[in-house]
């Protein structure tokens, strides 16, 4: 354990964070999504919910402000399950403003999640529970 670290970021998920550039996406992902099929790097986190995931995540990865939506989320047509209320408030009060979360239907979201730097396999068993967040920078002091 470290201090001011979240427990739930082992030591393989902060090699991950620390190894992602600008712009590298991230998906974090619930029980149902094929994670080993589709993940270019694997994090597994058996037994721990998505928003616990997220916000673990948000307390060291600056979403990107250079793009509209540094975060994405599987919908259900124009449906906006409650677990997504929980995703967009994590991602406001992390980054102390309002963050634009597009919504994507299952098989975009899903080709998305594909092509991220790695993907984090959470327990959730909500459904809906899956996040895609864009890496942003970290900008000099003063």
């Amino acid at each position: 354990m470290l201090k001011t670290i979240d427990p739930l970021l082992n030591g393989a998920l902060l090699q991950i964070l620390a190894d992602m550039g600008h712009g590298d996406e991230l998906a974090i992902v619930d029980a149902n999504y094929p994670a080993a099929a589709n993940a270019r790097r694997l994090v597994r986190l058996d037994g721990i919910d998505a928003t616990a995931a997220l916000e673990a995540v948000l307390s060291l990865l600056p979403l990107d402000d250079f793009v509209e939506a540094p975060a994405a989320v599987m919908t259900p047509g124009t449906e906006w399950p409650p677990i997504l209320d929980e995703f967009q408030a994590l991602a406001d009060a992390a980054e102390g403003r309002a963050i634009e979360i597009l919504g994507m239907d299952r098989f975009a979201f899903y080709e998305r999640a594909r092509g991220a730097y790695a993907v984090i396999a959470t327990g959730e068993r909500r459904l809906y529970g899956n996040i895609i967040l864009v890496k942003g920078v970290i900008r000099p002091a003063g």
